[in-house]
């Protein structure tokens, strides 16, 4: 199986607005959890303090 280079590069700058440049420095796993929608969750204000408090830079 090929993969599909032209339909992800348009996926990544289409919908995600990703520039080209920065689509081929993505590792497998950051554009598995960008595309992965299953794995995506809202989150809430209770998991933006928690992600604060563990970046707060």
């Amino acid at each position: 199986m090929t993969t599909p280079w032209p339909a992800m590069l348009r996926l990544a700058a289409g919908n995600f607005r990703i520039a080209p440049e920065a689509f081929w420095r993505l590792s497998l796993k950051e554009w598995r959890a960008l595309t992965d929608r299953e794995a995506a969750v809202a989150l809430d204000r209770a998991g933006l303090e928690a992600l604060l408090g563990k970046h707060p830079d």
